[in-house]
This record gives C-alpha cells, sequence and structure tokens, in this order.
C-alpha cells in the first residue's frame, strides 16, 4: 500500500532519522487527518544535534563589496593546487581565524565585453548582463545578485533586503535598470531604523500601532487612485508605475508584519544604543569604525529576522576614498603607484580586516547547534582583478559562511580554465532553494553552477 503522504511519511525503518517535517496521517469520518509531531530523538543526528536550517533557522544571504580591485599575485591562496589542503596569501591573512569558515574562489572570469572600465566588470559580477548604456550614462542590465535572492527569500521579513555602507559611497544595489538602493551610509540613521521604535524585544507581543491602521487605509486609497490611472496610461507610463508599485507594496508588506507578533529567536536582543562620532578625522572618513558598527547592526537584524538579506559597501568602483596614511586616494593609487603597489596592497590588506570584522559578528552570534555566520552564504567581492589594467580575469572571491552545509569550507577552489563567474552565481541561488536552470544573458549566460565549491 502506497504511503498516505508520500512525501513526508514517516521511515520507520531502525537507524533512519525521522524529518522535522514528518506527519502522522490518518482518515477519521472519512476526511485525511495530519498531526505534526514534537522534536523526538530520533530527529537528532548521530551528535546529538539537531535542527541547523531544516526548517527552523532560516539561510541568509549577503553581500559584501569593495571597490577598486586587488593585487591578484598577493591574493592567490599560496599552495600548489586547490582543495582542502591550502594557505592563506598575504591579502587574505586578516582572515585566518575564520579560515575554517571560508570558500576562496579564483580563476573566475566575467565573459561580458570589457567596454567600460570597472563598470563592466561590476555588471558581470553582479548581474551576468550586459549594461544599459546611453551615452556616457550606464546602468546596470538587470537586478543585482543581492536583490535577486532578496525577492525570493526577503518576503516574509520587514525588511526584505537591507543596504549600507562604511563610507559616503553610492553603492551597488539595484533591482533593475536605472533603480539603485541607495546604502544607510550614517550608522545612527541604520540603527533608528533596524533599533527605533518600531522594534520588538524577541518573544514579547508586537502592540499593535494605530496609526499603522490609517497609513494602511491611505495607501489602500492611493492605490485605488492608481488602478483608475493605469487605464490611461502607455505601455512606458505603465512600466513605469509598475515600478513605483513595488516600492509601494513592500511598505505594504512591512505594515502587515509589523502588526504580528516577533520570533522568539534565542540570539536576538536589541543592540545597545551608539555613542561614538563617525564624522571624518581630518579630511578622512573613519571607514573601520563605521563597518565595525554597521556590522554589529547588520548581525543582529539578521538574528532577529528583521531581514534575510544585506549588501553593505565600502566604498565603489572609481572610489578614490582616502584611506588612514594613504598618499592619494584608492583609486588614483591603483594606476599611479610605481613599483610593486606597497600602498595599494596595504590597502587591500586593510580591506580584508574589514572583512574579518564583519563575518566575525556573525561569527560570535550562536544560533541552534552553530553560528549565525554557518546558516549565511557571504559574497565577498569586487569589479575587477587587477585595477592598474581594469582585469575582469582572476576575479577576488571570498566565500563565507557555507549556507547551512551547502558549500565547503575550509577550501580553495582554483578554476584553471577561467570558469564564467555567472557559475557562482547560479550556485548562491541554488545554496537559498531557489530553483535556478539558467542565469545571465548574452555570452555571459550560464546553465550550470559552480560544482567544484558545492559540498
Amino acid at each position: 500500500m502506497k504511503p498516505l503522504f508520500p512525501s513526508r511519511a514517516l521511515d520507520w525503518r531502525v537507524g533512519q532519522p525521522l524529518s522535522r517535517r514528518a506527519l502522522l496521517g490518518g482518515v477519521a469520518r472519512g476526511a485525511v487527518v495530519t498531526l505534526a509531531l514534537p522534536p523526538l530523538a530520533a530527529m537528532f543526528n548521530a551528535g546529538g544535534t539537531a535542527y541547523a536550517c531544516d526548517g527552523v533557522l532560516p539561510r541568509r544571504f549577503g553581500l559584501w563589496f569593495w571597490g577598486n580591485g586587488n593585487i591578484p599575485d598577493r591574493w592567490t591562496p599560496t599552495n600548489t593546487g586547490d582543495g582542502d589542503a591550502w594557505e592563506l596569501s598575504e591579502q587574505l591573512a586578516p582572515l585566518a581565524a575564520l579560515k575554517h569558515r571560508l570558500c576562496v574562489v579564483t580563476g573566475l572570469k566575467s565573459l561580458l565585453t570589457n567596454t567600460v572600465p570597472h563598470t563592466s566588470g561590476a555588471a558581470g559580477m553582479l548581474t551576468a548582463t550586459p549594461l544599459q548604456s546611453t551615452g556616457d550614462d550606464n546602468t546596470y542590465g538587470a537586478a543585482t545578485i543581492d536583490q535577486v535572492i532578496a525577492a525570493a527569500i526577503g518576503g516574509s521579513n520587514i525588511y526584505r533586503s537591507v543596504q549600507t555602507a562604511a563610507s559616503d559611497c553610492s553603492g551597488q544595489s539595484y533591482t533593475g535598470p536605472n533603480s539603485r538602493n541607495p546604502p544607510e551610509t550614517d550608522p545612527y540613521a541604520f540603527y533608528e531604523r533596524i533599533f527605533g521604535e518600531t522594534f520588538i524585544e524577541p518573544g514579547k507581543k508586537g502592540v499593535v500601532n494605530p496609526s499603522l491602521g490609517l497609513r494602511r487605509s491611505a495607501l489602500d486609497a492611493v492605490m485605488g487612485d492608481i488602478s483608475r490611472l493605469n487605464a490611461r496610461l502607455g505601455a512606458a507610463d505603465k512600466a513605469r508605475l509598475e515600478q513605483h508599485l513595488d516600492g509601494v507594496r513592500e511598505l505594504e508588506q512591512r505594515l502587515a508584519i509589523l502588526e504580528e507578533n516577533p520570533p522568539n529567536l534565542e540570539a536576538c536582543e536589541r543592540t545597545p544604543a551608539l555613542s561614538a562620532d563617525f564624522s571624518d578625522l581630518l579630511g578622512r572618513p573613519q571607514i573601520e569604525a563605521r563597518n565595525e558598527a554597521m556590522s554589529t547592526m547588520l548581525a543582529m537584524a539578521l538574528a532577529c529576522d528583521q531581514t534575510r538579506v544585506f549588501a553593505h559597501f565600502t566604498h565603489d568602483p572609481v572610489s578614490n576614498l582616502l584611506f588612514e596614511e594613504a598618499s592619494s586616494g584608492h583609486h588614483d593609487l591603483t594606476h599611479n603607484e610605481g613599483g610593486d603597489q606597497p600602498e595599494v596592497n596595504a590597502i587591500t590588506v586593510r580591506l580584508m580586516e574589514m572583512l574579518a570584522t564583519t563575518l566575525q559578528k556573525l561569527e560570535d552570534i550562536e544560533e541552534g547547534d552553530g553560528t549565525l555566520l554557518q546558516n549565511c552564504a557571504v559574497l565577498a567581492c569586487t569589479e575587477v582583478s587587477l585595477a592598474q589594467t581594469h582585469a575582469v580575469d582572476e576575479l577576488p572571491v571570498v566565500l563565507a559562511g557555507g549556507a547551512c552545509g551547502y558549500f565547503k569550507q575550509d577550501h580553495h577552489y582554483r578554476s584553471y580554465s577561467g570558469e564564467n563567474v555567472t557559475r557562482l552565481l547560479i550556485s548562491l541561488q541554488r545554496s537559498m532553494e531557489m530553483n535556478v536552470s539558467s542565469f545571465g544573458s548574452d555570452a555571459a549566460e550560464d546553465d550550470e553552477g559552480l560544482s567544484g565549491i558545492e559540498a
């Protein structure tokens, strides 16, 4: 006899762990009846642990982006090949304490034509779609990878995604052409947004703000007007209106979530209020201090399930951000510093120190039988490799967290054939349980993931 519920039927064989999604099933008075099971010892693995991301703890995605590339000769891990027997390079050395959580990927290439220095590389790395250009104006031709993933996994949270920056930059998160998601650059403003008056302590019943109902009623009225207006618009205006409506729908969703009870997540707590002064010192931004503050808040925003997707930027491509002790702006140095470019190298090392700060904040938060970082996939990348030549091969990639065991960790994957970077973007989406058969367009389109990094 076939099981009543073949996809979730209990496996009664000795030694086989039960799925947490298993149901008791039967028929009562001619109707199918199901009963969920409580946590049982049979659901635990041999080590006595359970849950992980199995429907209890969510998977999260983070994009951590810096501008102006690296120096490939000092970046690539110093082992003779690839695999688990690898050593951190000079530029990756600041990540030593988190090596067991990393999968470093080298040798990938953007297959898009490199027509616009820095910007073409960013398009290949983040969208796998050619730029849309009008004269000297360029925009991404599709959503960036953070927004592609946010559209799939971020709908049940107060914030579908959040964008932050450690300097006053524009950010590289786009929901589509000419639709940038500017990052929050002020730590105080970001704190108020995440942990201000709308934040509810974990496990406490939500208090409905009466103004939310009024705001929702106003939105309903606007939607009615828009529906009537839409009937009179041409195709181009309808497209513009639809883009606007996406923002309205997201606001409606946030209002609805704010009225519900918060999740009782054990790791969630309100981050202490900020007290530091983040203003520039002698004309140089406090990029490390701002990065640490933003990273602390991002980690807790994930732990509290305020969002499941973030994009964090140190600075943009072509940025002349003036780092402490640097003799000139970053982009200027990448082109004009002579010799083996010691200042450019030092800046890349400092950027990896900042990445280590962000990742350590995630690692320090315990979730289930692991850490928040283990339940994330954090893609750290930039738009070119050697900025001096605007190269879009040997793209530097650090993948941290493993996405609940989807990716290999403590591993260096070397692509000797210059594989399409789009394959990495496909694997990232699949790690978030997205059903992706192909991704990208034109020369960058691909239908394969990067199997060498998948566990």
